[in-house]
């Protein structure tokens, strides 16, 4: 596949070539931006896309001869159609008491071994419930065979029952949600940056000890003699992002994009940055206050904009002046005496 580009902004917005795309795995380059922004983008990509996976188990009949538990993880690494994922809700999200079809997908399976011959239980053996219109908590099945995971393996007699419930979640809870099987991200191919230490041993070629990734010939090799540029920063990065089966690599990609500006909302929502404010510069914020609003809904009784307190205009206290006690003048006591400090008895 031909290089083009995907995204022609301004000179110094961020832009992304695609190099290479099929339904598996996508390759592209992202440039014009730095190391911690193109670094999220492979931390969210693996760790925060949404997607389907088996998350309980209930058994009915398990005369197999493997456990419960291990038939249950071996389903909830199954990948399941996650391309429309957003139509259920979390389950944390859902006002069901556990789990519903608005935050839930079933999946049932029934296999019994009725022949002398090894019966073998696949993937494409879990039927999933009609309640959804789209093929969301469907099992992928992408073998020639159109069989999909091997689950078990049931001799004579034996048999398999139980229920699935797949439901929403993200990698960061449990690595069976990841979208992905791999990231690959790399950048600085020539090690020009000194970023990575390419230790080699004694009567060794470091070229052939490290060789050179297919990414090398995208970018300038180091002249011999070249100065050390200690003010250089990466600006190139290279992305392989390959699916796991449940989503499209490019909707993986997109999906990522979608959670950081979620999350970096939420962190401006968390700050208290208003709209106006960020056109404005986001100059407006200016530190902790009172609450703008009582118990009865109308303005604070502390003051003007929430900033002074319950006792005037701010600077003072209960007892009068804001350098006055509840003794009367600031420098006297308890006992009546003035203290030490005032004026005389330094002179």
């Amino acid at each position: 596949m031909d290089d083009y580009d995907m995204m022609d902004g301004a000179g110094d917005q961020p832009q992304v070539k695609i190099s290479g795309a099929d339904s598996t795995r996508v390759e592209f380059q992202l440039s014009k931006t730095n190391l911690s922004f193109a670094n999220s983008i492979r931390r969210i990509i693996q760790a925060e896309v949404p997607t389907i996976a088996i998350d309980l188990v209930e058994v009915e009949v398990n005369s197999s001869v493997l456990a419960d538990e291990f038939i249950a993880h071996r389903l909830g690494l199954i990948p399941l159609d996650s391309s429309t994922a957003n139509e259920l809700n979390f389950t944390r999200d859902c006002d069901c008491e556990q789990y519903c079809e608005q935050c839930s997908v079933t999946l049932t399976l029934n296999a019994k071994c009725q022949s002398d011959e090894i019966m073998k239980v696949y993937a494409s053996d879990l039927v999933v419930d009609g309640r959804h219109s789209s093929n969301v908590g469907k099992p992928v099945i992408t073998d020639p065979d159109g069989l999909g995971c091997l689950i078990a393996k049931l001799r004579r007699d034996q048999e398999l029952r139980l229920t699935c419930i797949a439901k929403k979640g993200i990698a960061k809870e449990h690595s069976k949600w990841m979208p992905t099987s791999a990231v690959g991200f790399e950048y600085d191919p020539h090690n020009k940056l000194a970023h990575t230490d390419l230790w080699f041993e004694n009567d060794t070629d470091p070229a052939a000890e490290w060789p050179k990734s297919k990414y090398a010939d995208w970018e300038d090799p180091p002249q011999e003699g070249e100065p050390f540029d200690y003010d250089a920063t990466p600006n190139k990065f290279y992305f392989e992002v390959e699916t796991a089966g449940g989503m499209q690599p490019n909707q993986i990609v997109m999906s990522g994009i979608d959670a950081l500006i979620w999350k970096l909302g939420g962190l401006l929502v968390g700050l208290g940055v208003r709209e106006p404010e960020r056109e404005a510069g986001a100059g407006g914020y200016d530190g902790p206050r009172s609450p703008d609003m009582n118990m009865d809904g109308g303005t604070t009784p502390w003051g003007q904009d929430g900033y002074q307190t319950a006792y005037g205009g701010g600077g003072q206290t209960a007892y009068g002046g804001g350098g006055m006690t509840s003794y009367g003048g600031g420098y006297q006591t308890a006992y009546g005496g003035r203290t030490d400090y005032q004026g005389s008895s330094w002179q």
